[in-house]
């Protein structure tokens, strides 16, 4: 049995941290828009547990990966190119925000980790993209990195979180330009407080600028992956560069 067989349709997308939250979403809404999906994350059991959502009888390429080791970002890819071919999508997903902490009572620890998945995960990632997506034919393809409303305002006690996302602003620019040459679209989606685990504690309560702590409005994912599927569709002669998929009323505009 070929690939294309096997896969249906000849658009192929990576999500990365497909196991769950955003990631799940947009790996099921680029899946039901038409394209072979694969996803990759650290937990085997929630990539499966995804895959088992999706369109009936078209299989997602389920891929455990570390994105902070190289070799493990490397063998994705590989396996990528072994099964689909080649790579049209890539959703530089995966993140983590870190433990709160106030900013002389970080440890090094703590923010190895954080800069380790949201800013080197998604610069090896991108990386690999880069180099698929140059070499194959045709040439050319997209990175969408996830970059969040911290990339624009930080919240109190997050240097860590914050710092990447800013600093994957930076990347996403570097990867615009570098990538024109050779047909390669990179754009950024922030998405400000969807309905994941990790913004539970907004639901409930959560420390802001003026020392207050109060819920926070927060939305469904359906938009955030409605979005994703929107900038992967565009023809590589267009590009979202940045859009911005928000709560109404979380307090983003006025943050201070």
């Amino acid at each position: 049995m070929t690939t294309s067989q096997k896969y249906g349709p000849e658009k192929y997308a990576l999500v990365t941290g497909g196991g769950s939250g955003i990631g799940r979403a947009a790996a099921l809404a680029l899946q039901e828009a038409g394209y072979s999906v694969a996803i990759a994350g650290r937990r085997a059991a929630e990539l499966s547990a995804t895959a088992a959502l999706g369109v009936d009888g078209t299989p997602m390429l389920c891929v455990p990966t570390d994105v902070r080791d190289p070799a493990s970002v490397r063998a994705l890819f590989a396996r990528i190119q072994q099964v689909f071919g080649r790579l049209d999508v890539l959703f530089n997903n995966a993140g983590v925000f870190g433990a709160a902490a106030k900013f002389d009572e970080l440890t090094y620890e703590q923010w190895s980790e954080v800069v380790a998945v949201n800013l080197t995960g998604v610069f090896l990632c991108a990386q690999e993209a880069f180099k698929l997506m140059k070499s194959q034919s045709p040439h050319g393809g997209r990175i969408i990195n996830n970059g969040s409303i911290a990339a624009h305002a930080p919240r109190p006690h997050s240097a860590p979180y914050t710092s990447t996302k800013h600093a994957v602003l930076g990347l996403t620019k570097s990867l615009s330009l570098d990538g024109r040459e050779f047909d390669i679209a990179c754009g950024q989606i922030d998405i400000g407080n969807a309905i994941t685990q990790g913004t539970a504690r907004m639901g409930a309560g959560i420390l802001q600028p003026d020392g207050s702590v109060r819920q926070e409005a927060r939305m469904d994912l359906k938009p955030v992956a409605d979005a994703v599927v929107y900038m992967a569709s565009l023809p590589l002669d267009a590009n979202v560069q940045f859009m911005t998929v928000m709560a109404t009323k979380m307090p983003f505009i006025g943050r201070g």
